[in-house]
């Protein structure tokens, strides 16, 4: 029936999100404990009945990040571990800007007044050109907001800014990476597998890509 075509939807999304926000959170204890997530995850991927995804800066776009709130708000006391892996996938960002800026903080503290940081990625997901409900987005708006550094952005699929965005400089990669003090990548374009990325400057891999 029609009810349950729609939860049939809501669920295929809230399940995805649920193990997103595993690898997400697992991301954030393997930093802590000083693993290479992306190693422990495909050691771990090795068990037969093991598939653990890997983890980004967040979960983006108009279905995954959106959908598993439905489920919860109709059902506030039932639904803990969607609403969960939403907070956790929600919260992300946060803590992709935190490893940011304490990488600006270092360079202030060496007499770097204004550190330019190049953020490569805006889209919700590789190789694509949708920024609707992207992760990298929020995390560059709040560095706007922040008012600390120059910002940079390399979005190899798009020709313009968003509104919100128009404070920073879309910049083609090989100048942003020559340009910028500090490298976050955001999203795993294809384009950005093939670089050679510079020794000596902060990098901060949301993706597992380097």
């Amino acid at each position: 029936n029609s009810r349950t075509a729609e939860m049939a939807k809501l669920t295929e999304n809230a399940s995805r999100d649920v193990s997103i926000a595993f690898a997400n959170e697992l991301s954030i204890i393997s930093d802590k404990l000083d693993i290479n997530v992306w190693e422990l995850i495909e050691l771990a991927n090795h068990h037969p009945r093991v598939n653990i995804l890997q983890p980004g800066a967040g979960v983006g776009g108009h279905c995954i990040a959106v959908d598993p709130w439905f489920i919860v708000n109709q059902n506030p006391d039932e639904a803990k571990i969607i609403r969960a892996a939403r907070e956790i996938n929600d919260n992300k960002p946060k803590w992709v800007i935190e490893k940011i800026i304490a990488e600006v903080d270092k360079l202030k503290e060496q007499g770097v007044e204004t550190p330019v940081v190049a953020l490569l990625g805006l889209a919700f997901k590789p190789d694509i050109d949708d920024l609707r409900e992207s992760p990298a987005v929020s995390i560059a708006r709040e560095l706007i907001d922040a008012n600390l550094v120059e910002m940079l952005f390399v979005e190899p699929n798009i020709n313009k800014l968003p509104n919100s965005l128009s404070t920073g400089k879309l910049t083609p990669l090989k100048d942003a990476l020559e340009e910028a003090d500090i490298v976050a990548v955001l999203v795993g374009h294809s384009q950005f597998k093939l670089v050679d990325f510079p020794n000596g400057k902060p990098l901060i891999d949301a993706v597992g890509i380097v």
